[in-house]
């Protein structure tokens, strides 16, 4: 009985290690089409009406998602948790009104700064074809990571501690 169950969490451990290289693999190749320039957003008004001003001296992650999408509610919960940490502005693409986006934001009780990109032009200069899509830029505003897909908690820490570098 010991050696099934051994055999088998071995042989879920061995799907799940596999199905992660599977997803980084589309991740990275979705990333490809990406526009990767240096980070070039004024100031945008955020859903409050109030003016984000980019860090100077520090990174920033720059989360493109829509509130239809279903990986990016997986991945909110995450968003929120590292914007206590770091410098965080989201784009909700397509998403309704603000005070749409403000009421879902309310009943999932999340606080990230949001700008609503109604008519998906912001999204469109950086070619997000696929939601979410997450940018990470550096202290200088270059680009250090890309990521399209879901990305973990814990992921997110390990590249923005690494953006801080």
């Amino acid at each position: 009985m010991k050696k099934k169950l051994r055999h088998f969490i071995k042989e879920i451990l061995l799907f799940l290690l596999i199905l992660t290289i599977f997803a980084n693999g589309i991740s990275f190749y979705k990333s490809t089409d990406l526009n990767k320039q240096a980070l070039q957003l004024t100031a945008t008004t955020l859903l409050d009406g109030s003016e984000y001003k980019l860090p100077t001296d520090k990174p920033i992650l720059i989360h493109i998602w829509a509130t239809w999408c279903p990986t990016c509610k997986l991945e909110a919960s995450n968003i929120q948790t590292i914007s206590q940490y770091y410098n965080v502005l989201t784009i909700a693409v397509k998403s309704g009104s603000n005070a749409q986006i403000k009421k879902w934001m309310l009943e999932n009780e999340y606080t990230f700064n949001v700008v609503n990109d109604s008519n998906g032009v912001v999204a469109s200069k950086f070619n997000i074809e696929v939601f979410p899509t997450t940018f990470i830029y550096d202290k200088d505003k270059r680009l250090a990571f890309s990521e399209v897909g879901y990305t973990s908690t814990w992921g997110l820490f390990f590249r923005m501690w690494w953006a801080s570098l």
